[in-house]
C-alpha cells in the first residue's frame, strides 16, 4: 500500500512539474472571481478560481481572451493551430490554480481542415448497385403507397421533389426515440407510424424515401453524414438522388424538407455542398425548408452550423434496395465510408463484424477517394429485380 501511495505521489509531482514547465505566466489575485474579455467584449464575474481543481480549462472559439483579476491581468492570443496556453493564478499569495485556455474550433473550421482527399486511392471497394423498379417488393411499394399519384406526371425533378415533400409532410421526425420493432421498409414503417401515432428518426425517413425513389425507377442512396469524433453522439442521414435530367447527384433531406442550390439556382449534390462550405462559396437553401412544419430552417443554422459538423465523413450501403435496414437472418450488409486524409481511424480499410450469433455480417470498407464514393450510376448498375 505504501508503494502504491508513493507511486501516485511521484506521478502527481511529475504532472505538476510538466504543467509548471509549460505554464507561461503567473497571475495574482486576491479574489476568486475573475472578469473575462473575449475578443473585446467584457463578461463580468465570468470565471471562478478554484485551486482544488486539478486543471481549470476554458475551451473557447475566440482570437483573444483576457483574464482580469482584482490586482492583475493576462491577455492570451489563441487560434486553431496553437497549443493550449497554460498559466497559474496565485490566489491570496498562496493557493495555485492551474489554468488552461484552449481554442475550441467551430465545426466549420474543423471541416475546412478536412478538405484534403486522396484521389489516387484505388484500394478495392465493391461496386454500387441499385435494385430495379421491377423488383416485386418495390412494385408493391409503388402500388400500395400510390406513388404514381404522389409523384405526378411532371418532370423527373418534379417527381423527386414531390416524393420528398410527401414523406416530410406525412411522417413526423422524432430523433429521441429508437427504431420500431417492425421491418425497416417503407410500407411497414409508415404503417407503424399510423398505428402507434409516432414519428421516426432521420435514418428511417431517408429509408422510406429511398425505397420510394427506387420503386419509381429513380436511383438513390441513403447517406449517413457523420462528425469527426468517434464514437459520436449524433449524426444525420439524408438522401443522394440521381437526376437523369441533370446527370448528377442532388442533395435531398426529408427530415428538413431541404435541397441546396448555388447562387445561380443550380441544384447541388452532397460533395458540392461540402466543397462550397469549405471554400466559403455561396449556398442557397430552399425557402420552405423546415422541421416538422413548425421550425423554419435557414442556411446559417442548417449548413454552416449543423451540417458542417456532419459532413466531415460519410458512409452508405453498397447496395441500395428494399428492406435494406432490416437485419434478417443470413444477411450481409456492406457499407463504404469516405474519409478525409486527417480522418480518425483510417484503418483497417476493410472491417467485418458479425451479430445475432453470426447470422448477420456487417462489412465496412473505407476510402479516401471521393470519386469512388460519388461515382455516377449507369443502367447496368441496376439489380435484376429478383
Amino acid at each position: 500500500m505504501k508503494l502504491k501511495i508513493l507511486i501516485i505521489f511521484v506521478a502527481s509531482l511529475f504532472a505538476q512539474n510538466i504543467f509548471s514547465q509549460k505554464a507561461k505566466s503567473i497571475v495574482k489575485s486576491n479574489s476568486n472571481i475573475v472578469d473575462i474579455i473575449v475578443d473585446g467584449e467584457l463578461f463580468e464575474k465570468a470565471w471562478t478560481i478554484d485551486p482544488d481543481e486539478e486543471l481549470d480549462i476554458l475551451e473557447i472559439n475566440a482570437k483573444n481572451v483576457k483574464f482580469i483579476t482584482d490586482i492583475d491581468s493576462i491577455s492570451i492570443d489563441i487560434n486553431f493551430d496553437a497549443e493550449p496556453f497554460n498559466f497559474i493564478i496565485l490566489l491570496n499569495g498562496k493557493d495555485s490554480a492551474k489554468t488552461q485556455v484552449k481554442y475550441e474550433p467551430s465545426r466549420l473550421e474543423i471541416l475546412k481542415h478536412a478538405e484534403e482527399y486522396n484521389y489516387s486511392d484505388n484500394r478495392y471497394v465493391p461496386k454500387f448497385t441499385y435494385q430495379s423498379e421491377d423488383n416485386p417488393d418495390l412494385k408493391k411499394v409503388r402500388q400500395e403507397l400510390k406513388l404514381d399519384s404522389i409523384a405526378g406526371q411532371g418532370s423527373e425533378l418534379l417527381k423527386i421533389f414531390n416524393l420528398m415533400y410527401w414523406v416530410h409532410d406525412n411522417i413526423l421526425h422524432d430523433g429521441t426515440i429508437g427504431n420500431p420493432n417492425s421491418p425497416k421498409n417503407a410500407i411497414d414503417l409508415i404503417n407503424v407510424c399510423k398505428t402507434e401515432n409516432r414519428g421516426l428518426n432521420c435514418r428511417m425517413l431517408s429509408t422510406i424515401l429511398n425505397e420510394c425513389y427506387l420503386a419509381m425507377g429513380i436511383k438513390s442512396r441513403i447517406i449517413t453524414c457523420m462528425p469527426k469524433e468517434y464514437p459520436f453522439q449524433e449524426c444525420h442521414v439524408i438522401n443522394m438522388v440521381f437526376s437523369k435530367e441533370l446527370n448528377k447527384w442532388i442533395w435531398i433531406d426529408p427530415t428538413n424538407c431541404a435541397y441546396i442550390m448555388d447562387e445561380k439556382g443550380n441544384l447541388l449534390g452532397i460533395q458540392e455542398v461540402r466543397e462550397r462550405l469549405i471554400k466559403d462559396q455561396p449556398l442557397i437553401l430552399n425557402a420552405d425548408a423546415n422541421w416538422n412544419r413548425k421550425v423554419r430552417k435557414n442556411k446559417e443554422e442548417y449548413l454552416d452550423g449543423y451540417m458542417s459538423k456532419n459532413l466531415y465523413r460519410m458512409a452508405c450501403p453498397l447496395t441500395s434496395e428494399y428492406n435494406m435496414e432490416t437485419w434478417d437472418r443470413q444477411k450481409e450488409i456492406v457499407y463504404l465510408e469516405l474519409l478525409p486524409l486527417d480522418g480518425l481511424e483510417q484503418l483497417p480499410q476493410k472491417n467485418e463484424e458479425t451479430y445475432q450469433n453470426g447470422e448477420i455480417k456487417y462489412v465496412n470498407y473505407k476510402t479516401n477517394n471521393p470519386d469512388l464514393f460519388w461515382t455516377l450510376p449507369d443502367e447496368k448498375d441496376y439489380g435484376t429485380g429478383i
